[in-house]
């Protein structure tokens, strides 16, 4: 083989522009993605600690502690409060990671204004 054919193409350029609405959207995704794996890890873990019986030792425990306030701080602890105040959680964390991942594109494009971007280099296996 000759020294041409063994040598890897690469190409250098520089990053200097992220449009902003593409950032929106996959940083929109990337945040729809988690808040998905936040409500079925949330839901994952409220039924194994059900079955096992968190719950209700835990109901027992803080009772003989704090008393009917102990008991009272548990009765509120239902699934259904588990699983709207982890969907709230969700929606917020979808909207500010959405909104953050638009600011950065926003800050990035700011940036290569004054330092001229990111060099990147790109090869060929």
């Amino acid at each position: 083989m000759s020294a041409r054919t063994k040598q890897k193409k690469r190409a250098t350029m520089r990053l200097v522009y992220i449009d902003f609405w593409s950032a929106l959207k996959m940083s929109f995704l990337v945040s729809l993605v988690l808040a998905v794996v936040i409500v079925a890890l949330t839901l994952l873990a409220w039924s194994v600690l059900d079955k096992v019986g968190v719950v209700g030792s835990m109901s027992s425990f803080l009772e003989s502690i704090a008393g009917a306030q102990g008991a009272s701080l548990v009765a509120g602890l239902t699934f259904s409060n588990v699983m709207t105040f982890t969907l709230v959680v969700a929606l917020l964390e979808v909207i500010v990671v959405s909104a953050l991942g638009a600011i950065v594109a926003a800050l990035f494009n700011l940036a290569t204004n004054v330092v001229g971007g990111w060099k990147v280099t790109f090869g060929s296996d």
